[in-house]
């Protein structure tokens, strides 16, 4: 007879580390100490035991705070936006938001070890750059959701918008405008960039259309540039970028080289963020409809928090264009 799998414990990850128990429960419970080659090897032996924490034990021992942790990349608009959005939603369940900013100098590892420290009962991430080791093991700290990032739940919640069908939106209104040389700038190593990148890819190749991409960002400045590009190359007659921020790197470009936008070229972005809809600007984009993100993530902390819930879930949203002025019909 097959007896039962021994579920790993506190004591093997600190022998596969070399370390004490003390210091894997500093690291697990995100309390300050350990240094941080310490704290990735503990993290990186944990995800490989597949350790998992007693949640429902930490969480009795513990006083509730209603507090949420939400990191915040504070020079992206949209995440940003999110974030109030966030707190806007966990305000009327009478929850309080901490918001920590993830700088140069804090990553954002340590932006979520600091709001674990305040005593935060979740943490909600914007489309975060953690690797899904080190999501699978704070999902097991603490209630985690992953908002706008395509990953597996895995011990964590994941809330996010189908990229790809946002992207495919973006090219039908542009084939439906007469446009057939259409580019996609997209955005780089930012995590939303391979599914857009594909979404494009595959929605050329159903139009019968030959799928041509140059190499973005995620900021101003790398729309700036791969603007440039598009100018010395020759340029197409509309351009989706896989974000608001290189969308509007390439139109300050473009209005700057006497560019008319839309009459020469169209530009899409995505997000929707609040810049795309100042009126100078009116940029053609896909919205994630931040405001129902927020709550569906919300929804899903509390659920774990207040309710019984124990299984991960997956909400996936469908994206929606917004026309605006900066996409008009090829010119003859």
């Amino acid at each position: 007879m097959t007896g039962a799998v021994k579920r790993p414990r506190l004591e093997d990850v600190a022998a596969a580390v070399g370390v004490s128990t003390a210091s894997v429960s500093l690291v697990l419970r995100g309390v300050a100490g350990p240094s941080a080659e310490t704290r990735e090897r503990v993290l990186e032996a944990a995800a490989r035991l597949g350790y998992r924490a007693d949640r429902s034990a930490s969480l009795l021992a513990r006083r509730r705070t209603h507090v949420l942790g939400v990191p915040v990349l504070l020079r992206d608009a949209f995440r940003t936006e999110l974030a109030e959005e966030v707190q806007l939603a966990a305000d009327a369940r009478g929850y309080t938001v901490a918001l920590s900013g993830i700088t140069r100098t804090h990553d954002e590892q340590r932006v979520v070890d600091t709001l674990l420290d305040l005593r935060c009962e979740a943490v909600l991430l914007l489309a975060p750059g953690l690797s899904p080791a080190q999501l699978a093991v704070l999902g097991e700290r603490v209630p985690t959701v992953v908002i706008g990032r395509r990953l597996p739940p895995d011990g964590f919640d994941v809330v996010r918008v189908a990229d790809a069908d946002g992207i495919g939106q973006a090219v039908d209104h542009l084939v439906g405008l007469g446009h057939r040389a259409i580019v996609h700038v997209d955005g780089g190593r930012a995590e939303m960039a391979r599914e857009r990148r594909e979404g494009f890819t595959a929605a050329m190749s159903r139009h019968g259309l030959e799928p041509r991409i140059v190499p973005g960002g995620d900021s101003e400045g790398a729309g700036a540039r791969s603007a440039r590009v598009l100018l010395d190359a020759g340029l197409p007659t509309a351009v989706v970028a896989a974000n608001d921020r290189s969308a509007l790197g390439l139109l300050d470009v473009f209005v700057r080289a006497g560019v008319r936008v839309p009459g020469d070229v169209s530009v899409v972005g995505y997000d929707d963020a609040e810049l795309s809809r100042l009126a100078h600007v009116r940029l053609t984009t896909v919205s994630q409809d931040a405001p129902e993100q927020a709550r569906i993530a919300v929804d899903a902390v509390l659920e774990r928090l207040d309710g019984d819930r124990t299984d991960v879930v997956e909400r996936v949203l469908r994206p929606r264009l917004v026309v605006r002025g900066t996409t008009g019909a090829v010119q003859a």
